[in-house]
């Protein structure tokens, strides 16, 4: 059974000479042979299994292995549910952007922020535009500081081909 990307063994599975055994109760019983803590483990009608396979003698537990499992499919299932995925989400500017539209453009930064979300700024160049990349620092510039009290800059804008592109993040995700 594959249980966070590593093999456990079980019962027959386990193949060392010499186990230290734990108790269904969390007791210590000391190292045993392995036959002979197959033997204590079947007559209480559990599981021998390995918990710590690299350390000298290997650490053997006995306990419900079916239990075992479906506890450690619940608490991934359960770690799985309280992440969030970060999307990230493209705010498109121009060179010559008006006043209310620049505004528009923040508060759709402002709103993605706060689900949240990455958001990466893009100002595409087309024909002589490419001549004056100084007006698109200026604007991703200006864009930045508009954006300051919410969001910090996670890299800075950077003209690549035709696009210019800077990305930024939630303050409180930021250190």
């Amino acid at each position: 059974m594959n249980i966070s990307n590593k093999e456990i063994q079980i019962n027959g599975d386990i193949k060392d000479k010499e186990v230290r055994l734990i108790g269904s109760s969390g007791e210590q019983l000391g190292i045993l042979p392995v036959y002979k803590a197959r033997e204590i483990a079947s007559s209480e009608n559990l599981d021998l299994v390995k918990v710590a396979e690299k350390a000298v003698p290997p650490v053997c537990k006995i306990m419900n292995y079916g239990k075992y499992k479906f506890e450690m499919a619940k608490r991934d299932k359960e770690s799985k549910k309280n992440q969030h995925v970060v999307e990230v989400k493209e705010v498109r500017l121009s060179v010559n952007i008006d006043t209310n539209d620049f505004n528009t453009k923040v508060s759709h930064a402002q709103r993605f922020i706060a689900k949240g979300d990455k958001v990466k700024v893009s100002i595409r160049f087309k024909g002589r535009e490419m001549g004056h990349p100084e007006i698109g620092y200026d604007l991703m510039k200006k864009f930045a500081e508009s954006c300051l009290e919410f969001a910090t800059v996670e890299r800075p804008a950077k003209l690549e081909g035709k696009c210019m592109l800077m990305f930024l993040t939630s303050k409180s995700k930021v250190k």
